[in-house]
C-alpha cells in the first residue's frame, strides 16, 4: 500500500480522535492540552509544567486543586517518555473526563502529528483544545476558482473535498444591439466602457479574495468563463501580477455561477489530480461503472462486504467516513455484523442478544467496536485497499444514501445469493446470517 493511502488512514484516525476529544468535558479545569512545535525543547516544557504545578498548589478548592495537580503530574510523566521533540512536533492531552454514565475517566494521549505543527500551546481547561489539530488536517493545497461570464462573477476555493464559495455578484451588461435612434458608435463605446469596468471590478475583488498579507493564499488559480471575459481579465492592467503567476489553467465553461464552478472543477481535474475531491469522484464513479455494466465485481452492504473480505475478493474497500454500524465479536469467535444488519436489532436496542441458530444458546459479546474502526485496524490482513469517502460530492452522497455507505470493488466476480435466492436484507429472520 502506498504512503499516500496510509496517510489518509492516519488522517481519518486523527479526525475520529479530534471528534471524541472535542466532545469530552471534565469536572473543573483538570484537562490539559499541550502542543510543542518541532525543534522545541522538552526541558523548556518540563520547567513550565513544574512552574504550573507550583501555581496550581495554591488553588483554594481542594477537589479542583487535586484534579489539576493530578493532570499536571500525568502530563509530566508523559513528557519524560521523550528525550526530544519529534520532527513533526508533539501533542499531549491529559486529564479526567466525565463519561456518558457520569463516571470519571482518566485520559492520557500523546502522539506525533502526521504533518509539522507550528503551534505552541499549553492550556488547562474544562475541555481539550483541538483547534490547532483540526486546522492541521486541512489539505495544504487550496485552489482558487474565478468563474466569470456576462451575467456575473463567482469566487471560490477547493481544498481537499471541501468546496467553498467566497463571493459572487451579478452584473447587467448591455447587449450588442441598442434601441433604435441611438448612435451605433456611441452605443458601442458605452458597451465597451461597461465591459472594461466589469473586468476591472473582477480583478480588484480577486485581490481581496485571493491575497492575504501580501501573499497569494491559494496554491493555484483556475480562470473559467464563457466568451472572452477571462482572456480580457488576464490582459487587464488591474490584474495583479501575483495572481497572474498562480494561474494554472484557463477553461471554457457553458454556465456561470455555481454550475460553472462545478464544471470548472471537472475540467481542471488533470491539474487538481491530487485533490481528494476529484479522487473521491473518480473512485466512486469507477464503482458505479461496475454496477452499471453488471460485471459482478462489486459488493455493497455489511453482509456482502464482510463475506467478500473473508474470501479475499475485495480489491478496494470503500467506506463512508462516518459509518455508524457496530461490530460485535462473540465468545465462540463468530461475528455479529450480519445479524445486527438484517434484524436491525441495534435500532431496537437488542444488539447485545445473539443466539446460535444451531444450538439455540445465547452467545456472549466479548468485544464491541465501530465497524469502520475495525476496518482501519485490520484491512491489510484482507489484502485490500481501504478508501474513506465523504458525502460532500454528488457521487459520495449517492453512495451513502443509495448503497448504505459501504461497498467494494472486487478482484473477480462473486455471486451473493443465499439458499433461498434472496439477497441481503430480504430474509425474514436472522438464522441464515451466521
Amino acid at each position: 500500500m502506498s504512503d499516500g493511502d496510509d496517510k489518509s488512514i492516519e488522517i481519518w484516525k486523527i479526525k475520529k480522535l479530534v471528534k471524541s476529544l472535542a466532545a469530552a468535558r471534565g469536572n473543573g479545569t483538570s484537562m490539559i492540552s499541550l502542543i510543542l512545535p518541532p525543534k522545541d525543547q522538552i526541558s523548556r516544557a518540563a520547567k513550565m509544567l513544574a512552574d504550573e504545578y507550583g501555581t496550581a498548589s495554591n488553588i483554594k478548592s481542594r477537589v479542583n486543586r487535586l484534579s489539576v495537580l493530578s493532570a499536571i503530574t500525568s502530563t509530566q510523566q508523559r513528557l519524560k517518555l521523550f528525550t526530544r521533540v519529534p520532527p513533526n512536533g508533539l501533542i499531549i492531552y491529559c486529564g479526567t473526563i466525565l463519561t456518558d454514565e457520569g463516571k470519571e475517566k482518566k485520559v492520557n494521549i500523546d502522539f506525533e502529528p502526521f504533518r509539522p505543527i507550528n503551534t505552541s500551546l499549553y492550556l488547562c481547561d474544562n475541555k481539550f483544545h483541538v483547534e490547532a489539530l483540526a486546522e492541521l488536517m486541512e489539505d495544504d493545497d487550496k485552489f482558487g476558482f474565478l468563474v466569470m461570464d456576462g451575467n456575473g462573477c463567482l469566487y471560490g476555493t477547493l481544498a481537499g473535498n471541501t468546496r467553498e464559495i467566497l463571493h459572487k455578484f451579478s452584473v447587467d451588461l448591455p447587449k450588442k444591439h441598442g434601441r433604435g435612434g441611438q448612435s451605433a458608435l456611441r452605443f458601442a463605446r458605452l458597451r465597451l466602457e461597461k465591459r472594461q469596468n466589469y473586468v476591472r471590478k473582477v480583478a480588484e475583488i480577486a485581490v481581496t479574495m485571493f491575497i492575504s498579507n501580501d501573499k497569494c493564499n491559494v496554491s493555484g488559480l483556475i480562470l473559467a468563463g464563457s466568451a472572452d471575459f477571462k482572456n480580457d481579465l488576464q490582459q487587464n492592467d488591474h490584474w495583479d501580477p501575483r495572481l497572474a503567476a498562480k494561474v494554472l489553467r484557463v477553461v471554457d465553461v457553458s454556465y456561470g455561477g455555481e454550475n460553472g464552478f462545478n464544471q470548472a472543477i471537472e475540467l481542471s481535474a488533470e491539474v487538481l489530480a491530487n485533490v481528494k475531491f476529484i479522487k473521491e469522484k473518480k473512485l466512486i464513479s469507477a464503482y458505479f461503472e461496475q454496477i452499471s455494466q453488471d460485471t459482478g465485481r462489486y459488493c455493497f452492504g455489511v453482509v456482502d462486504t464482510m463475506k467478500a473480505l473473508e474470501m479475499g475478493a475485495v480489491e478496494t474497500l470503500i467506506v463512508y467516513e462516518n459509518f455508524e454500524t457496530n461490530r460485535y465479536t462473540l465468545k465462540n469467535g463468530q461475528t455479529g455484523e450480519e445479524l445486527v444488519k438484517i434484524l436491525d436489532k441495534e435500532a431496537e436496542g437488542k444488539a447485545e442478544n445473539f443466539h446460535d441458530a444451531e444450538t439455540g444458546t445465547e452467545l456472549e459479546v466479548v468485544e464491541k467496536m465501530q465497524l469502520v474502526e475495525w476496518f482501519a485496524e485490520n484491512y491489510k490482513s484482507f489484502g485490500t485497499t481501504l478508501e474513506f469517502v465523504t458525502n460532500r460530492s454528488q457521487e459520495g452522497s449517492q453512495f451513502v444514501k443509495g448503497f448504505g455507505g459501504i461497498g467494494g470493488i472486487l478482484r473477480y466476480k462473486v455471486e451473493f445469493v443465499d439458499e433461498n435466492d434472496t439477497f441481503e436484507g430480504e430474509s425474514d429472520d436472522g438464522e441464515d446470517a451466521f
